[in-house]
């Protein structure tokens, strides 16, 4: 092409220069002669002047047919506007190209949506058409600034001796975490490859390797449950080091996230980034991800509830739960529906409800509390919280569990009602000392909080089989603004601890072998302390460029089903596709999964031969009881495959062979001996048929 400037890129400096700019039409303006178009690229909007008096008929028959949206060439000599027709919103608003020559790259039909930022438009319908969604302004400007935090976060690691690694994108599957997505082998029949969750398991072994620093910005996918900062396949900036302890990984992490502030968002950060535990985190904040741009600490009242007036906070405390409160200030001006409101939240977070208390200007209580708490009693409570006048205290009584939840979130709603959430800070932080198990009902044991390989602090190691609730993992998040950008922990490098590790977890050698035996045997050949990091590129470019959504910053985004709506996937197949692979779906998929299953699932059950013949009240041979339970599985079995047979499709048939009368003609035959009688009788004695005794004499 003879492209040689961009239409947002030209300036007062390009004027009288000749130029050559290429892009979509975004409006056009006919004034009769002349005719007008507003020509955008990815860097801006140009406007580009056709007056008939300086294009041939054919060129300027092309400009006039122009429609929104199609490509073109345009030649032509920059020239200064009339200050009458400066735009000031374009930052080429004094300029204009004067056309000498256009040609048309390609004609656009009519669009499905205006392509203005400013134009509200369903997201299914930007996802569905998302090749033209892109060519907003907005959505440019999201893919540049993704496209600057990776540069500046290699630049970083690039200069602090980090090696960019790339690792393998079909490994093998190791259940612990998120449901994998998994590939078939075609070269190993009925085996498969899992995409990567992540590259923790390879980065690993890169520090065995010697790589000693390595970062990667690396693809992960899981196959969990969407919502608006998670989708199934994503980016993070993964990194490993050697030789490192946790504050060795946190002194990194705080510099390169200050490194990123600066460069990317002019943002100096100067104080270093405040440290909270786990449990101080969910003590005091009900998260382990809390937003710290506002106050709204979570105060413990627990011991004045234990001997309090109040029937209601001391049962719950003689119960083993716990009370606690959140000060508002200036919330006593909260109006009866907003109090429903927060105590409607309240009840949906799993509490039972919402007390509270407004201290009104002067020092009045007011609460329907008052007629249940003594006076010195509401006063230790106030000077608990350093409520003052104008304040709002608002309790939670219940198990732990539920006040963590019921007020971390409380918290969150006050701030939004108040307004007080976003004030353009930015406040990071680490949180540390993760609990290194975590309880499953559905697995009925213990499982990793990060993965089996996380180091436990060195004086909890031997509570690892005693008390695994209590071990603490030297694991630690990075928070911005409520928002957890990423994780990582210590690495276990001593045997005699991941062997400990993978006993909590339950897993026998067997187990070990098959999940992780090419990592328990890279270990054995000498491993360094090591720790890594890892955190989400589209995360924090969806926090940073203050985004309600990761499909705002990614090109091609998944919707909550994990399916794309431009392209349909996920999408059926070839059958000779599936073939190859020795997959089989539909009907044949279904003929041999319910003859696994019959043998699986539906095998003859023990049959209690004496309590069927009491029940049926039958009397049996030694030799009838020893055959029964043979008879009986057959009539079980042939059940099944009669359940099993497809009747879906088969036409109702009201009767299976045409009615007529027949008549059979009445012939005296010879009358049927004993024996004769008796050959079909399943049970007889000394000539007779021998019936079940179904009445007691």
């Amino acid at each position: 092409m003879n492209r040689t400037h961009y239409c947002g890129a030209l300036r007062e400096s390009e004027i009288g220069c000749k130029v050559t700019v290429c892009g979509w039409v975004l409006t056009k303006r006919d004034m009769g002669g002349i005719v007008f178009i507003d020509l955008r690229d990815r860097e801006g909007t140009l406007q580009v002047v056709f007056d008939a008096g300086n294009l041939t008929p054919d060129e300027f028959k092309i400009a006039d047919g122009l429609k929104n949206q199609s490509v073109i060439e345009v030649t032509g000599l920059i020239r200064k506007r009339g200050e009458e027709t400066y735009n000031p919103k374009l930052a080429t608003g004094t300029i204009e190209l004067a056309a000498s020559n256009i040609k048309l790259l390609s004609n656009a039909e009519t669009i499905p949506f205006a392509l203005d930022d400013s134009t509200d438009v369903r997201e299914d319908l930007r996802l569905k058409y998302r090749f033209l969604d892109l060519r907003r302004p907005q959505m440019y400007k999201n893919l540049k600034f993704r496209h600057d935090l990776v540069k500046v976060t290699r630049d970083y690691l690039d200069n602090d001796g980090f090696l960019e690694v790339e690792t393998p994108m079909m490994m093998k599957s190791t259940p612990e975490g998120a449901r994998d997505y998994l590939v078939p082998s075609r070269v190993h029949p009925g085996k498969f490859y899992a995409l990567p969750q992540s590259p923790q398991i390879y980065k690993q072994l890169l520090m065995v390797g010697g790589i000693d620093k390595y970062y990667q910005v690396a693809r992960c996918f899981r196959d969990e449950d969407l919502r608006a900062d998670r989708q199934p396949e994503f980016t993070q900036v993964d990194m490993e080091m050697s030789f490192v302890n946790q504050e060795d990984v946190l002194t990194h992490l705080e510099k390169l996230f200050k490194y990123i502030m600066k460069n990317l968002m002019n943002e100096e950060i100067n104080e270093p980034f405040l440290r909270l535990t786990w449990h101080q985190a969910m003590d005091w904040y009900g998260s382990d991800k809390p937003d710290l741009r506002f106050d709204l600490k979570i105060i413990d009242l627990t011991e004045i509830a234990r001997t309090c007036s109040f029937s209601v906070f001391r049962s719950v405390v003689d119960k083993g739960g716990i009370v606690r409160a959140i000060n508002v200030p200036g919330g006593a001006d909260f109006t009866r529906s907003q109090i429903e409101e927060l105590t409607a939240k309240a009840q949906s977070y799993g509490a039972k409800g919402m007390a509270w208390i407004a201290i009104r200007p002067g020092g009045e209580i007011y609460s329907i509390l008052t007629k249940y708490f003594k006076e010195n009693e509401l006063q230790d409570i106030i000077k608990a919280m350093g409520a003052k006048d104008g304040d709002f205290i608002l309790f939670c009584a219940d198990k732990l569990a539920t006040v963590r939840r019921t007020l971390g979130n409380l918290r969150i709603d006050v701030a939004e009602m108040l307004g007080i959430r976003d004030t353009g800070e930015y406040k990071f932080l680490f949180v540390t000392d993760f609990p290194q198990f975590e309880w499953s009902d559905e697995e009925n044991r213990w499982m990793a909080t990060h993965h089996p390989f996380t180091m436990p602090y060195e004086e909890d190691v031997d509570y690892l089989m005693t008390d695994p609730g209590r071990v603490r993992a030297q694991a630690y998040d990075v928070v911005l603004n409520g928002i957890e950008l990423g994780s990582g922990s210590v690495r276990i490098h001593r045997q005699d601890i991941q062997t400990k590790m993978f006993e909590a977890l339950g897993f026998n050698d067997a187990q070990i072998e098959e999940r992780f035996g090419f990592m328990v045997n890279a270990f054995r050949y000498g491993t360094p302390p090591h720790a890594g990091f890892a955190f989400g590129l589209d995360r924090l470019t969806m926090q940073l460029l203050d985004a309600e959504s990761l499909r705002d910053v990614i090109a091609f985004p998944k919707i909550k089903d994990a399916s794309e709506l431009m392209t349909g996937a996920p999408d059926f197949v070839d059958e000779e596709q599936l073939k190859v692979l020795g997959i089989l779906v539909g009907d044949e998929a279904e003929k041999p999964a319910s003859a696994s299953n019959a043998k699986a699932k539906k095998a003859s059950p023990t049959i209690n031969v004496e309590n069927v013949a009491n029940l049926a009240r039958l009397s049996l041979t030694d030799k009838e009881k020893a055959d029964m339970p043979k008879e009986m599985g057959a009539i079980i079995d042939f059940a099944n495959q009669l359940s099993e047979l497809d009747t879906e499709n088969v036409p109702i048939t009201a009767h299976v062979v045409p009615i007529s009368n027949i008549f059979r003609e009445d012939k005296a035959t010879n009358e049927p001996d004993r024996d004769a009688l008796l050959a079909n009788a399943p049970t007889k004695a000394d000539g007779y048929f021998t019936v079940p005794r179904v009445v007691e004499s």
